[in-house]
């Protein structure tokens, strides 16, 4: 498929994902917490329990920005690193009963950014482009892992 005219697909995807990063940043502010360390408190709730080197490589960052994330919400009592019984080099990272009712006041805020963002758009314009994302998101991996 060929797409011409001024239509600028990469720089659009980027522009709504900054933009969404951008206004729930804002509303975030009097939660406490840094976008970093909600994002590691986001990917934990999917993943509780992971390594930290596989939670590295999820989030996309490296190992030691991840540990100095993991200090501080330490620190706090967000989460807890214990030994991984599997492998005595590795720590898991597990989310603690103090981090329940941020994550929830972030899933609600979340809602709430979406909500805006999506004002005005119909359930079938939503749900076709969802579709089209994930193939375009399905295409690019596949092209990517053909690469390597």
């Amino acid at each position: 498929m060929k797409i011409s005219g001024k239509f600028q697909f990469g720089f659009l995807i980027s522009d709504v994902a900054r933009l969404l990063r951008w206004n729930f940043d804002r509303q975030a502010q009097g939660l406490g917490l840094t976008r970093a360390q909600w994002a590691v408190l986001a990917q934990l709730k999917r993943c509780d329990g992971s390594q930290q080197s596989v939670l590295a490589r999820l989030m996309d960052i490296k190992p030691i920005t991840l540990a100095r994330h993991l200090d501080r919400l330490e620190a706090e009592g967000w989460v807890e690193r214990q030994d991984d019984p599997d492998d005595r080099r590795a720590k898991r990272v597990f989310l603690t009963p103090k981090s329940t009712p941020m994550l929830d006041s972030l899933r609600q805020l979340g809602e709430t950014v979406r909500q805006e963002a999506l004002q005005g758009i119909s359930q079938a314009d939503f749900e076709l482009t969802v579709q089209t994302l994930e193939r375009i998101k399905a295409n690019l991996f596949a092209a990517n892992e053909g690469s390597n």
